[in-house]
This record gives C-alpha cells, sequence and structure tokens, in this order.
C-alpha cells in the first residue's frame, strides 16, 4: 500500500523536475536576451537621432531591416516606434506579469491547457498552481490514512469510521460547490478542483469500506454508491476541469490499495473498477483527453493482473473477472477516442486482456465457463468489428491468444477439448470468413483465415495425435478435414476477383489441411504419394492462373512432396544407394516413392515460365531421377547412366542446361574419390615419396568412374549465360585435367612400380618415359588437330610440365647423383642421356613460345640440364647403374673439373654462335665453379707432378677462355639484342 503511494508521490516529483529544467532553459534563455539588449542600448548613444527622412521613406508596413544577431527580437519590439529620447524598458516587464485574479476566466482552462503559448511565471507555477494541486492530493491521503488510523487503532466502529469517511468526502464536494458559487470570494478556480477530487476519493474508499471491508451495506448498496461517485466524478470533471478528473483517476484506483483489507470480494472489486475505468475512459474522450481514457485503462489492466494474483478462483470470480476483462479488452477500447494512439491502445489493451483471460482459464482449472468468457471476448471483438475494420485486429490478438492457450491445456477430454476447439474455429475463423463471403473482409482477416485453423489443427495433433507412430487416426483426419472448408472457402470466393496473394494464401493453408488429412488415414511410406496427390490438385486449380500467388503455392506443394518422402523409415534404406551401398528395400515400394516426388518437379520444369525458378526444378528433377535409377541399377552402372543421361539431355533437350549440368556434376561426384587419391598420392609424391602403383585409381575406377565422366566432358558443349545471350562453353578442356589423371593412372598400371625396389629399379625410366610422353604430346599439339586446329597454349602447358617434371623429380628428388635410382649399366646409352635429351627438347620446344625474361630462364635451364647429364654420365662410366654405389677416385674427380671447363667452353661458342648473352654470362658461371673447384678441391688433394699438371692445365684453359671471350666481346656489335 505504502509502497503504491511512494510510487505516485516519485511520479510527481519526476514530472516537477522535468518542468524545472523547463523552466531553467527559459530563464537562461531570456537572460540571454536581456544582457544582449543592454550591450546594444549602451553601444548606441541615448541622444542619437533618426533622420526624419529616413523614416518618413520607410512604408507603412515594410517589416524593419534584418538584424545581424541570431537573437530574435519579441513581437513587441517589432511593433514598437524608435524613441530616442524614452529610456530602454525592460523586455520582461509584460511577458512576467502576473494577470489578475479578477480578469482570468474563472470556467476556463489555464492557457497551457486550452493549447495556447505556454507563458512561464516562476510565482504562478509553484506559488500558486502547484501548492493548490499537491494540498488536493494531500486531503486525498489524508482522507485515506485517516479511515486507516481508525481502524489500525481500533478508535471507532466501522460504522462510525464508515460515517466519517462519507461525512468528509461530501463535506470537501460541499466546500468544492462552495468555492465554485462564490468567485468572488475565492478567486483561483483551483481550489475547488482540489477539494472535489479529494472528496471524490474518500467517497470512493468510504463505499469500498461499507460494502467490502466491514459489510455494513450489501453488495448491490456498495455498487450503486461505488457507480454514483463514478458519475459524480464524471460530472465534477465537466464541472471544475481536468485537476479532478486527474485525481479522481487516482483516488478511484488507489482507493482499495490504501485502504487495504485482508480477504478481497474479488467480484464486487472487479466490477468497482470496472466502473471507474469505464466513467474514467468515457470521461477522456467526452472531454477530448485521450491520455486520460489511456490512462484509466492502463489502470484497470494493472489491476486485473494484481486480482489474478489471488489465485483459486470459483465460479462467481471466474465469471466477475472474465466480464472484466472482456469489458477492458474489448468494449472500453473502442469507446475511449484515443486520437492518433487509438490503434496501439485497442492492441495492446487486447493482447493484455486476452493474456489475463487466459489466465484465469488456466487457473480455472480450463472449465467450460472460464472458455465460455474467452470465447465472450472473442464473439465482443468480433461484434465491434463488424462494420469497423479498424478493430479487426484485435481479434487476431485474442486468436493468437488462444491458440496458445488451447496449446497449454493438459489432460483434456477428447469430447470437450473438440466442442472449446470448434468454438474457437467458428469466432476466430468462421467470422473472418464471414467477412470474406461478404466481401468486407480486411487484409487481417484473411491472415487469420489462413493461420488459425492451421494452428488448431497442429494443436489438437500435438494433444491427442501419435507423433512418430504410424497409425490410422480417422478423427484428427477428420478435424483436419473440417478446419480446410474455412481456407479452402474463402479461396475460392476470392479467387477470381482478389488479389492473388490472398486466395492463394487461402489455397495453401487449405491444401496444407488436406494433405493432412490424408497422412492420417495412410501408411506412412505413402505420404510423399500423398503430398503428390495435393501438388496436382493444387497445379490443376492454379493452372489457369499461373500469377505469383498461384506460383509461389505450387511451389509450397512441391517441397512439400519432396519433405513427405523424407520418412526416415523408408529413406534410410533408401539414402545409401545414392551412393552405391547394397542396403535391403522394397524396391516396388521405394520406386513408387521415389517417382511420386519426381512428378511435381518434373512437371515445374516443363511449365515453369521463370527461367531461374524453371533451371532449380531442373536440377531438382534430375536429381530425383538419379535416385530413382538408383533404387534399380548396382553402383557400377550409376556414373554411366549419370553421364549417359546428361549426354542424352544435352543432345535431346539442349536448353535444359541445369539439368545437365546437375547429371553431369553427378558423375562428377563419382570421381571424386579417384581424383582425391591421385591428388594425395601426387601431393606426396611432390614432398619426395615414391608414387606406387597402388596409390593410383586402380582399372576398375578408371573404368567405371572416371571415364564416363570425362566421356561426358568431352561431347558437351554447355550455354554459359553471358548478359542476354548464352554463348556455348566447350567442356572439352574440362575433360583434359580428367584424361590426363586417367592417362596417368593407366600409365602407372603399365610400369607396375608398387614397392620401393622397384622404384629404385625403374623409377628413371618411367619418369623419362612419361616426360617423353609429355613432350610428344606437346609437339603434337603444335600442329593443327582436326575440328580443333592449333593448340599453342595446351601444347606450352605440356612442355611446361614435362620440363618442371624433369627438374623437379630427376633434377632435385630423385637425382641419380645423390639417390639409390638406377640409370643402366652401359656407358653413354643409359637413361641419364635420354632424359637430359627429352628435357633439353622440352625447353627448346618451350623457348620457341616464349619471348623476353623468359628465354633466358630458359636457357639457364637448358644449361642446367646438360651439366648434371654431363656429370651423371662421366659418374655412370665409373660407377654403373647405380651413380652412389662405387666411391668417387681422384681421376673421376679431376675429370668432373676437366668437364666442367669444356662444357664452359662449350656454352661460349654458343653464345658466340646465337650472339646470346645468356650463354656467355653461363659459360662464365661454369668456369667459376670449375675454377674454384680446382683451387679449394683438386689442387689441396694432389702432390707433385699432378698438382703441377692441374695447375697448367686449369691456368691455359683460363687464359683461353679468356682470349676467346675477349674476341667475342670486340667483334660484338655496340648494340646488340639480347633475347
Amino acid at each position: 500500500m505504502d509502497f503504491l503511494l511512494l510510487i505516485g508521490l516519485g511520479a510527481g516529483f519526476f514530472w516537477l523536475r522535468q518542468r524545472v529544467l523547463v523552466l531553467e532553459e527559459r530563464v537562461s534563455h531570456l537572460q540571454t536576451e536581456l544582457s544582449y539588449r543592454e550591450r546594444r542600448s549602451e553601444e548606441r548613444p541615448v541622444s542619437e537621432a533618426i533622420p526624419a527622412q529616413r523614416i518618413a521613406s520607410e512604408p507603412a508596413g515594410r517589416d524593419p531591416p534584418p538584424t545581424t544577431t541570431s537573437v530574435p527580437l519579441t513581437r513587441r519590439e517589432e511593433a514598437a516606434p524608435i524613441q530616442q529620447t524614452e529610456p530602454v524598458r525592460d523586455p520582461l516587464e509584460n511577458d512576467m506579469a502576473v494577470p489578475a485574479p479578477e480578469q482570468e476566466p474563472l470556467d476556463e482552462e489555464p492557457a497551457a491547457e486550452r493549447g495556447g503559448r505556454f507563458q512561464f511565471d516562476f510565482e504562478d507555477i509553484f506559488g500558486r498552481r502547484l501548492p493548490i494541486w499537491a494540498g488536493g492530493i494531500t486531503l486525498a491521503i489524508a482522507g485515506v490514512f485517516l479511515v486507516r488510523y481508525s481502524i489500525e487503532s481500533g478508535l471507532l466502529t466501522p460504522a462510525v469510521r464508515v460515517a466519517m469517511a462519507f461525512l468528509f468526502g461530501i463535506g470537501l464536494l460541499g466546500g468544492a460547490e462552495w468555492a465554485f458559487r462564490n468567485p468572488a470570494k475565492v478567486a483561483d478556480e483551483r481550489i475547488r478542483q482540489a477539494l472535489a477530487g479529494a472528496g471524490l476519493a474518500t467517497l470512493y474508499a468510504a463505499f469500498y469500506l461499507a460494502g467490502t471491508q466491514y459489510g455494513l451495506i450489501g453488495q448491490t448498496f456498495a455498487f450503486l454508491g461505488l457507480a454514483a461517485v463514478t458519475a459524480g466524478a464524471i460530472a465534477l470533471s465537466f464541472r471544475f476541469g481536468l485537476p479532478c478528473a486527474i485525481l479522481g483517476l487516482v483516488g478511484g484506483f488507489a482507493a482499495p490499495v490504501l485502504v487495504g483489507g485482508d480477504e478481497a470480494n474479488l467480484p464486487l472489486l472487479s466490477l468497482y473498477l470496472g466502473l471507474v475505468t469505464a466513467g474514467l475512459t468515457v470521461t477522456g474522450k467526452s472531454q477530448a483527453r485521450p491520455w486520460l481514457s489511456i490512462a484509466a485503462l492502463v489502470a484497470g489492466l494493472g489491476w486485473g493482473a494484481l486480482l489474478l494474483l489471488s489465485g483459486n478462483p470459483g465460479l462467481a470470480e471466474v465469471l466477475a473477472l472474465g466480464l472484466y476483462f472482456v469489458v477492458l479488452g474489448a468494449v472500453l477500447p473502442a469507446f475511449a477516442g484515443a486520437q492518433s494512439f487509438e490503434r496501439p491502445l485497442r492492441l495492446g489493451s487486447a493482447f493484455v486482456a486476452s493474456a489475463q483471460l487466459a489466465l484465469l482459464v488456466d487457473q480455472g482449472g480450463y472449465a467450460p465457463l472460464a472458455w465460455g468468457l474467452y470465447l465472450l471476448l472473442g464473439a465482443t471483438l468480433a461484434f465491434l468489428a463488424w462494420r469497423k475494420p479498424e478493430l479487426r485486429e484485435t481479434g487476431a490478438i485474442a486468436a493468437t491468444v488462444s491458440a496458445f492457450l488451447l496449446a497449454q491445456w493438459d489432460g483434456a477430454s477428447g469430447m470437450i477439448f473438440a466442442s472449446v476447439t470448434a468454438a474457437l474455429a467458428l469466432v476466430y475463423a468462421g467470422v473472418p470468413l464471414a467477412h470474406v463471403w461478404r466481401k468486407s473482409h480486411a487484409p487481417i482477416d484473411v491472415y487469420q483465415l489462413v493461420a488459425m485453423p492451421l494452428a488448431l489443427a497442429a494443436i489438437a495433433y500435438a494433444t491427442f495425435g501419435a507423433v512418430g507412430e504410424d497409425l490410422f487416426e480417422p478423427q484428427l483426419a477428420l478435424a483436419a478435414a473440417g478446419l480446410a472448408i474455412f481456407p479452402l472457402a474463402g479461396a475460392w470466393k476470392l479467387w477470381a476477383d482478389e488479389p492473388a496473394r490472398h486466395s492463394s494464401m487461402l489455397l495453401a493453408s487449405g491444401a496444407a489441411l488436406v494433405l493432412a488429412a490424408l497422412l492420417l488415414v495412410t501408411p506412412v511410406w505413402l505420404a510423399g504419394v500423398m503430398a503428390s496427390l495435393v501438388f496436382g490438385a493444387v497445379f490443376y486449380v492454379s493452372r489457369v492462373r499461373m500469377d505469383g500467388g498461384a506460383l509461389l503455392v505450387i511451389w509450397g506443394a512441391a517441397i512439400a512432396s519432396l519433405l513427405a518422402m523424407l520418412v526416415p523409415v523408408e529413406i534410410n534404406d533408401e539414402m545409401p544407394r545414392l551412393f552405391g551401398l547394397s542396403s535391403e528395400l522394397d524396391q516396388l515400394r521405394a520406386g513408387i516413392r521415389w517417382a511420386a516426388a519426381l512428378i511435381p518437379w518434373a512437371v515445374l520444369a516443363l511449365f515453369e515460365h521463370r527461367q531461374a525458378a524453371r533451371r532449380s526444378a531442373e536440377v531438382l528433377a534430375a536429381l530425383l531421377v538419379y535416385g530413382l535409377v538408383a533404387q534399380f541399377l548396382p553402383s557400377e552402372a550409376l556414373t554411366w547412366f549419370a553421364a549417359l543421361a546428361a549426354i542424352a539431355l544435352w543432345f535431346w533437350q539442349h536448353e535444359r542446361v541445369a539439368g545437365q549440368v546437375t547429371l553431369l556434376a553427378v558423375a562428377g561426384l563419382w570421381a571424386i574419390a579417384p581424383v582425391a587419391a591421385w591428388l594425395l598420392a601426387g601431393i606426396a609424391a611432390l614432398m619426395g615419396d615414391p608414387f606406387l602403383m597402388q596409390e593410383a585409381p586402380n582399372l576398375q575406377d578408371i573404368a567405371l568412374r572416371l571415364a564416363p565422366f570425362a566421356i561426358a566432358l568431352g561431347a558437351m558443349r554447355l550455354p554459359v549465360p553471358r548478359g542476354n545471350i548464352d554463348l556455348d562453353f566447350d567442356t572439352r578442356w574440362l575433360a583434359l585435367p580428367v584424361s590426363f589423371v586417367i592417362i596417368h593412372a593407366l600409365f602407372k598400371h603399365v610400369f607396375d612400380i608398387d614397392t620401393v625396389s622397384r622404384f629404385v629399379d625403374f623409377g628413371v625410366a618411367e619418369r623419362t618415359i612419361w616426360q617423353a610422353l609429355l613432350l610428344a604430346s606437346a609437339f603434337a599439339l603444335t600442329r593443327p588437330l582436326p575440328r580443333i586446329g592449333p593448340q599453342p597454349w595446351a601444347s606450352g602447358g605440356l612442355a611446361i610440365l614435362a620440363l618442371s617434371h624433369a627438374l623437379w623429380f630427376t633434377g632435385v628428388l630423385h637425382n641419380p647423383l645423390f639417390d639409390a635410382q638406377a640409370v643402366g649399366p652401359t656407358p653413354l646409352a643409359n637413361w641419364v642421356l635420354v632424359a637430359g635429351v627429352i628435357a633439353v627438347l622440352s625447353a627448346l620446344l618451350l623457348r620457341l613460345q616464349i619471348e623476353g625474361i623468359g628465354r633466358i630462364a630458359i636457357d639457364a635451364a637448358i644449361m642446367l640440364v646438360v651439366s648434371f647429364a654431363a656429370l651423371g654420365l662421366l659418374r655412370q662410366a665409373f660407377s654403373g647403374s647405380l651413380l652412389i654405389e662405387v666411391p668417387m677416385s681422384q681421376s673421376e674427380d679431376l675429370l668432373r673439373s676437366l668437364l666442367g671447363i669444356v662444357l664452359a667452353l662449350a656454352f661460349l661458342f654458343i653464345g658466340k654462335w646465337r650472339a646470346e648473352r645468356s650463354w656467355r654470362i653461363g659459360s662464365l658461371v661454369i668456369m667459376l665453379v670449375a675454377v674454384a673447384k680446382v683451387f679449394l678441391v683438386d689442387a689441396a688433394g694432389l702432390e707433385g707432378l699432378l698438382r703441377i699438371a692441374s695447375f697448367m692445365a686449369l691456368g691455359f684453359s683460363l687464359i683461353g677462355i679468356g682470349w676467346i671471350y675477349a674476341r667475342q666481346l670486340r667483334a660484338e656489335p655496340k648494340r646488340e639484342t639480347v633475347t
């Protein structure tokens, strides 16, 4: 009780604080304006005169010239003539003046309340207005506390207490009337307003005490007394103005709390609160004060929440509270006159009242009376909205709350639940259907007619249905079919005249309920078939329309058919076959299910006119075709089926691009596993691990997985959209990587290197032959091919691949000079020479196709390959097939140095012959390496004549190379083109 009083005082303090802030801002502005005018008067001498000619030349109605300051002049300053001899007037002299009491009309509200311009006066606000209003509130609280004190102290009998409350209240009203009739003696109208409000609050408390607390009068007399006080509050608000209504609002709703009582009489209290709320709501509308109506409804609904806390209501309490919520949630908001707040007030009141009434139904044990009161709320809202479409939204709110309430009903008997559900359907779906039938509906009626039958059917199944079990449930099916009548009837009525969106939504709702009814009376494995039947019906009805709304319904039915097929019991046995896994299943049943799911998407692929939607349907249709065939064909034939189906669709239905790509992608998915295994083995080989035969795709994967995909890619030319036209994309280029994997895997099977020992014996031979095949392919592609022509890019790519393969695998990872790799027993005629020749030819072929700095890199690669090949041949002459098997002798080491000098001279002659600086630089690099080797390695290990001969040979070689190089530079043109 005290808490609510503190809340009220706190709200008043907050309001006063806001007013003080506004007043401070106003005072600051006025002070700034005053200081500005004082400065201006000081700057301009008082004796300064304005020329008479200038005054005479100014037009009579012309505005004064604009000033350079941003502070505006008051209207009185603009109108006042300029007097040079008069002193400067105080700008606040008239603005802050308080009008005399006798000049203020006693029967009018203050200027701020009448909508006029607010005139601030500190004394008027804090000296005259606020104390009187606070005094009225204080008197009301004093009366209530006086009665409370008498109760707690036991000083007076209950009858005397009530009599004193009546006398005090009547006395206050009498004082207000005396003040009204004697305006000359009581000049301020706020005194009578405060007295009247305090008297009303006291009388509210007195009647409540007499009827509820002490039972001195019967409930009938208490009701009549409260009604009389409410009527008096309404009348006095018209007589005394706004404060009376405010104090009546506060006193009327605060009286039950401040007076208190051990046990409240809920029927009488709800009746009392309803009358208070109704009286103040009507008063607010009559006096054009929408905030009063809003405040009354908010307070009334807040009291409703407090009344619900009493718990365990009886029959009388349920009836009283139910009627109370119906009045506050449906009736009063329609008559509140809240202007711009009318719609939020209606919606908020309907929601709060519906929620409170739902809690009452729950507290009442879902008794028929409680449900009847909730239905009364819906019927009242429907009645009020019959000719006022703006009230239809409140019915939708009540319908939503009723659905949640019905879903919370546990332990309901079937008959009572069916009766309540039928009643809810009639009120919350039947009334919108009636509006639709009369062509007087609003969009909210259509939405409600769509959603409510679906919600009721779903709740009924969740309450009584066997979720997860395949049972025959005709009662629930009959309920779903009956609920489907509502949206289907609305769709039939609106199909020809209304926008497609409304009729299509209704058709979708009805179709969903019909499908639910069919599913409840058929085996679960036929769910997809039932959905396909509903799709057929929807498509037949919508075929002549095919607008946006109808297409949405058709697509929704198709999606439903796809989802209905995903029955866990069946799909768990059917899905593994799509991935080549064996499973036990009834193939006839599986075929029926997949065919039923396929039909809607095939129809959409044929009749959909929107390109993007048609392609989506083609994708799903192609996948379902594959799924249907997978139920019958063995896994070995699925890739061939997908590839051949893609080719056939491209050949006979060239424009069905989405379907072709989908089937091609299915074939590609089958090829992922062998390609991925090949890639993993290739990545490991790049790191140095041998690529053994068993790591490549086996012959079965090549024949059944890779070959079909490659053939499909090579046979098709898919159109690719570019702007407004479609350009054919040659997928044969995509077939090249797959074909490369196939050829490489077959090549691995030819050599059959499946162990490390075989890799040592045949690794160089395998790599060299593979590089020769790449080089031959690159040479072949330099010539024009039938129906294709020359392919320089492909030729260059293969040449790069051959050269890179030789440099990385044979030159770095598995170089016979450092790794155990057999090169052959015969000197010169071995794999070292062949591998070097193939690598050089690859580089030369690539050199013909590039320009600029790329040629320098190719020349460097050639010199590197020749150098290592020469070293390998030299080493093979001393060691045999395995170059690392025999330690290197001193003679071989000296020959290596000599070989370096010979190679340097050879590269120098080539540079001179071709006039290319890159070869000369290469020769110098090799020469420097050979000289460094002789000085740092060879000479350090020699003695005697060998050391002398070594140095002499090296000296003559260096002199000869220097002489040749000098001649080359002298003979070179001054402006040589470096290639």
